[in-house]
């Protein structure tokens, strides 16, 4: 029995101010009538879940096969529209939790704050010195992707931030009368434009949309958060270790795929990505020009109050002359600040354009900030920071004039034809892609070894070639327009053996970014790191590692990039070959076997993470993430992506997305704390929990790949029992959802292949087989079972595990997924492969409640909890309709716009419904 949560009295007020909002704008725009058919669908699908009978079940499906339109599209519009504001109440909800506990009497703290986190490390009683390297090794890197899955346009997530906005000012217990009606008509009128506004995208976005869309969030948020979270864990320092002055590093950035993955997506080319650079640095220089205009505001000090330094009078005077029209000097000679400032606008307005004003390097714009702050500093008490120009230096160091680091993106085949081309041409070989991997290695090694180029006029190559050749042309070029932070890292989709990422630096060679010189020395300008995806993959990854590390060439090339190895793993393929238990595991022991290895070769790992939004593709809150990891390979830094699909429900609104970032930053500085001093406190693990997660995982990936790739009607039932061949029409994003247009299973990527199932409340990608591996291992005896309940209470990784599981069958429903089994042609089919899964999700929740010793799933989570029955009676009745309708389209030969516009609302709303989906 699921029990209400006293403390969300005040969410569940939201959301029936919201609801009956809604229920008078259904009245408005459709009578009485469409109420009362929502409420009567609304009602049926409750009485459903509290218990099932036949008759209402029967009357429901009735009910809904009758709908016409326009009433059936403004009935899915109408638990559509409920999903969004209930999402943003929720939302609402969490920043009204957040100041509860910032009101508390001091001791208090929130888990996982800065000040917790800094209060947990200070009982671990470090030194001084360790506590510094602590803060120095600090380093969380967070990569937006345009995988979008994310299917609420721009347009809506605005007006949703309007009404977050409206619903915390009624927290304010001095509104007056006049105050709140005022607020009670904005909502209405936001709540209106909601329903009126076109929440379906009517063509794909192109790829200069979806950058433009994920810089909406450093507009709106980033750019000011991110500093923020550096200066909370400033004040926790001087608050908690007040004898020593600490120095917090830029341990926090955003990077971006956005522009760059080139990967299966056509529309990513060279000009593209040179565009994003250049619309990624006009924003920050917009954002710096209004921090400034700010700043010469509040500076209006002049010389005839306060001493100013010997310094920047000298440099005023210069800039003055060397960069200043006449009458362009700032009027007031005395105000020495305001004349400085008025030198440093002109130049950020002159930069990227020919102009001798402008500054060549984000270097040079801080040594005048810093300038400014030193002889600020000077008449200021000591105990008082100048908050607002120290933000701006910080903001400058995090974000450059690029803003934020692309990442660039390729498949190895790609490369490896280039590479084929170009040694056929000059003689070295004539058919490289069919050498061994040793003949491959050798003839590497030797033409990077030797300083001469290779490549003849471009002409002389293949279309394919050229535009390979262009992709390093243009990060060379964009090394000295941006600066080299504005592309550091150079990613190998399907690295499968050490010649894929020699291959790169090759390429690289050629273009001037990798350089030997006549002495022997070298020059490298950019990361090349493997990306592994597929279970072979990552089993494979510590030879492919350590083959490298042992060449000659390749430790040069570490060694000009600091001895710094950058390595990817794949969540979403992992998970689709091999079931999810079995690829989180194969993940977790690759990184702790490779970072065993490069520790022999003084080479320092990051580990990037290629998390997806949604369970199924290793998704979840960021912190959970982070502490799932094995604490060893913390110390070096951790890079996680941030999915299209998550982004507006982390970062569209500004406390939360503080409050996302310092959840982050919290768990990697008390984690690797933890680490690092050494205490018991470190997450210590068990030879005997390693060895039962490996028997587990055997049983598990059985189980999986028996029905996946053992049941050759299997690929059948998920084309047709999901809304699969659908989504394609949805316009989410640029890629298309299978790489090359094949058909087959291992060209059809991660994120559809999840959508797909989630949108049939399925979800098999997230929890199918984790139940038949746990069983088994737990079956053989009882200890076994108190052994998987001492792991889930004592080790972080396996602990989110059976979390994440819980979640995935949380949210999982069979008997609304066995609406879609008729969809299915085959009845015989549907009936054994849905046998099947009922199955296995009764066994694995069998299984979870045993190892959590819980009653019911979730019931760590009571909020969560509530969430998802709270939703349950809402989405169910888009699933009923999403069936009926796509069963009417598929009958229809030619089936109307009108039809596939009503399938694909109620794809967005389930969507909604369920959060984090693909």
């Amino acid at each position: 029995m699921i029990e209400i949560n006293e403390a969300n009295t005040l969410l569940r007020n939201d959301v029936k101010k919201l609801g009956n909002i809604l229920g008078e704008i259904l009245v408005h725009h459709g009578g009485v009538d469409l109420l009362n058919k929502v409420e009567s669908i609304r009602e049926k699908t409750k009485s459903l879940r509290q218990h099932h009978d036949q008759e209402t079940y029967n009357a429901l499906k009735e009910e809904i096969a009758t709908l016409e339109p326009p009433t059936r599209q403004q009935v899915i519009r109408a638990f559509s529209i409920y999903f969004h504001l209930v999402n943003i109440a929720e939302q609402n909800h969490r920043i009204r939790r957040q100041r509860q506990y910032q009101l508390n009497e001091e001791g208090v703290s929130q888990p996982f704050s800065l000040e917790r986190a800094v209060s947990a490390v200070k009982e671990l009683e470090p030194e001084d010195e360790v506590m510094q390297k602590v803060l120095n090794d600090l380093s969380i890197e967070l990569i937006i992707t345009a995988h979008p899955t994310e299917a609420t346009k721009r347009t809506v997530l605005e007006t949703q931030k309007r009404i977050s906005t409206i619903l915390q000012e009624f927290d304010n217990q001095q509104l007056t009368k006049k105050e709140r009606r005022r607020l009670e008509d904005s909502l209405f009128n936001e709540v209106t434009a909601l329903w009126q506004t076109d929440e379906l995208r009517h063509r794909k976005p192109t790829v200069l949309d979806e950058v433009k869309n994920g810089l909406h969030y450093f507009n709106q948020t980033l750019f000011e958060v991110i500093p923020e979270v550096h200066q909370e864990l400033e004040v926790q320092l001087d608050e908690q270790f007040p004898n020593h002055k600490w120095s917090v590093p830029n341990f926090l950035h955003f990077g971006s795929w956005i522009g760059g993955d080139r990967d299966g997506n056509p529309n990513v080319t060279p000009e593209v990505t040179w565009e994003t650079l250049k619309l990624q640095r006009r924003l920050v220089l917009k954002k710096y020009k209004e921090s400034l205009v700010d700043l010469m505001k509040r500076f209006s000090q002049t010389t005839t109050r306060v001493q100013i330094s010997d310094e920047l009078l000298q440099s005023v005077q210069a800039d003055e002359a060397n960069y200043l029209e006449d009458g362009e000097e700032w009027p007031i000679e005395t105000e020495l600040y305001r004349r400085k400032f008025q030198v440093i606008l002109k130049r950020i307005r002159a930069v990227g354009k020919e102009n001798k004003a402008a500054y060549q390097n984000a270097e040079e714009l801080l040594a005048d900030l810093n300038l400014i702050k030193e002889s600020a500093e000077q008449h200021q008490p000591a105990n008082r920071t100048l908050k607002t120009l120290r933000k701006l230096i910080r903001q400058v160091q995090l974000f450059g004039f690029h803003l934020a680091t692309l990442d660039i993106r390729n498949h190895s085949g790609e490369h490896e034809a280039a590479i084929t081309e170009i040694l056929r041409a000059v003689q070295i070989t004539n058919d490289y892609a069919s050498l061994t991997e040793e003949e491959k290695l050798t003839i590497l090694q030797d033409v990077l070894r030797d300083p001469r180029p290779l490549l003849l006029l471009k002409e002389d190559y293949s279309k394919e070639t050229q535009e390979v050749i262009k992709v390093f042309d243009m990060i060379k070029q964009a090394h000295r327009e941006f600066g080299s932070r504005s592309i550091e890292v150079y990613l190998v989709s399907m690295t499968q053996s050490s010649s894929d990422l020699l291959e790169v630096l090759l390429l690289a060679k050629e273009a001037g970014i990798y350089r030997l010189h006549a002495d022997g020395t070298v020059d490298s300008g950019l990361h090349v790191a493997p990306l592994l995806e597929t279970v072979d993959d990552l089993v494979a990854g510590p030879r492919i590692m350590k083959t490298l590390f042992e060449m000659d060439v390749y430790r040069n090339h570490l060694s000009e990039r600091g001895n710094h190895q950058e390595i990817m793993l794949g969540y979403s393929d992992g998970s689709k070959d091999g079931g999810t238990l079995t690829a989180n595991w194969k993940l977790f022991k690759a990184q702790q076997e490779i970072h065993d290895m490069a520790k022999d070769y003084q080479v320092r790992l990051k580990f990037f993470h290629g998390r997806g939004g949604s369970l199924g593709r290793g998704g979840g809150p960021l912190n959970r993430s982070i502490l799932s990891q094995p604490a060893e390979t913390l110390g070096d830094g951790v890079k996680i992506t941030e999915q299209g699909e998550v982004l507006s429900s982390r970062y569209l609104l500004e406390d939360i997305a503080y409050r996302n970032l310092e959840q982050a930053a919290s768990a990697l500085l008390e984690a690797s704390a933890s680490s690092q001093i050494q205490t018991k406190k470190g997450h210590s693990r068990k030879e005997a929990w390693e060895e039962a997660m490996e028997e587990a995982s055997k049983h598990s990936l059985k189980k999986y790949q028996s029905l996946v790739f053992g049941d050759q009607d299997f690929l059948t039932y998920f084309k047709q029992a999901t809304p699969l061949n659908e989504l394609g029409a949805l316009n989410i994003g640029s890629r298309p959802m299978s790489r090359k247009g094949s058909q087959r299973f291992e060209d059809l990527r991660a994120i559809p292949w999840v959508f797909a199932w989630t949108q049939s409340r399925q979800m098999i990608p997230a929890w199918y087989a984790a139940g038949t591996g746990l069983s088994a291992f737990a079956n053989e005896s009882e200890e076994n079972l108190a052994l998987l309940r001492e792991m889930y209470n004592n080790w972080p990784f396996f602990h989110s595990t059976i979390n994440n599981l819980q979640m995935a069958l949380m949210k999982a429903d069979l008997k609304t997924a066995k609406e879609y089994m008729n969809l299915v042609e085959d009845q015989e089919i549907a009936d054994r492969i849905f046998g099947d899964i009922s199955e296995e999700y009764i066994r694995t929740k069998e299984i979870l409640l045993k190892i959590s010793e819980s009653e019911e799933l979730l019931d760590h989570s009571p909020n969560i909890q509530e969430s998802v029955h709270r939703r349950n009676p809402y989405v169910d009745p888009l699933n009923f309709l999403q069936v009926d309708l796509i069963s009417k389209m598929r009958a229809e030969e030619n089936p109307s716009d009108e039809l596939m516009t009503e399938v694909l609302l109620t794809i967005s709303g389930v969507a909604a419904g369920l959060v984090n989906t693909g």
